[in-house]
């Protein structure tokens, strides 16, 4: 089989401790080059800017995007304009407006656009749907607390408009939420905690509620350590279910439940590839909307600066 020739784009933390791990494990790609402005990858050429790495690789059949949300629009629209399927880290932009107009790009240029939610491919995440479609729920509580200091060192466009605060990593505990319910859920309400010297959130608690009436409390916090908690507890009329470690154990009724062995990022690929090679497209943009709607329902509370 034909390797699909890929570039990634943004080499920080995520790309070095995932993306290119990933890539390296999977026969069906093949790394060809790399565009960052303050980094390199060894074996493979690179490139200041993605709009030099399209002029010198036009044979590249894809793109798999890391840098932070706020340039991504415009190097998916680089990339999709120039006929190459996309991957985008998660969140997939910055905005909503955004997700929506790239896949109106990809469906009309016929190209593979993937929102890679990364924490969806979590071991336990689809054992935990299929058993939650039969159960009477009766409330879910999320739990996603971790220390900004260890995750985000010196990330000072984390705290800036577009980088989402404790939403960064709270977004993928409700890319879990959406993909395990068995119905739709709506934000309530939500409280916002800003540290004086921020613009965005360190902490946040959301309350919705599913389509019945069921409800979902969240709480994120950066403020948590030195051991991180990264939970979904679902309590039903028969039993409780729990996801722990980010979604990567899954106990139900307080029995263990054996899961596989294929891990997030070796399963984004395997997927975008799949996709790819069926000419589809993969574009969920649910877990951004609640966030969007924490901002727009958001209650303020300033809190004390943070200093790192």
């Amino acid at each position: 089989m034909k390797k699909i020739s890929i570039a990634l784009v943004g080499i920080g933390k995520i790309a070095r401790d995932q993306h290119l791990p990933a890539i390296a494990a999977d026969p069906r790609f093949e790394l060809v080059a790399c565009a960052s402005r303050n980094a390199s990858v060894e074996g493979v050429r690179n490139y200041p800017t993605l709009e030099a790495l399209l002029e010198a690789e036009p044979g590249i059949e894809a793109v798999s995007l890391c840098a932070p949300p706020l340039p991504r629009f415009a190097q998916a629209r680089l990339a999709l304009a120039a006929g190459k399927h996309v991957m985008l880290e998660k969140p997939p932009g910055a905005c909503l407006s955004e997700v929506g107009a790239l896949e109106e790009m990809a469906r009309a240029a016929g190209l593979t656009l993937f929102t890679s939610w990364h924490s969806r491919h979590a071991l336990g995440v689809e054992a935990a749907r299929t058993w939650l479609a039969s159960q009477d729920i009766r409330h879910v509580h999320v739990r996603w607390k971790e220390d900004v200091r260890r995750w985000h060192p010196g990330q000072a466009w984390i705290w800036e408009p577009g980088g989402l605060g404790v939403f960064d990593p709270g977004i993928n505990a409700l890319s879990i939420v959406t993909r395990i319910l068995p119905r739709e859920v709506a934000l309530v309400s939500s409280t916002l905690k800003i540290p004086s010297n921020k613009q965005m959130p360190i902490a946040a608690d959301l309350e919705l509620t599913d389509t019945a009436g069921v409800p979902v409390q969240v709480e994120f916090d950066w403020r948590h350590g030195p051991q991180e908690l990264w939970e979904i507890d679902v309590r039903t009329a028969d039993g409780s279910l729990l996801l722990s470690q980010g979604g990567n154990r899954l106990t139900i009724d307080d029995r263990e439940v054996a899961l596989g062995s294929v891990h997030e990022y070796p399963s984004l690929y395997s997927h975008w590839h799949d996709l790819i090679r069926r000419g589809e497209r993969d574009v969920d943009a649910r877990p951004l909307t609640i966030v969007a709607d924490a901002f727009l329902l958001g209650k303020r509370e300033m809190v004390e600066a943070f200093v790192e």
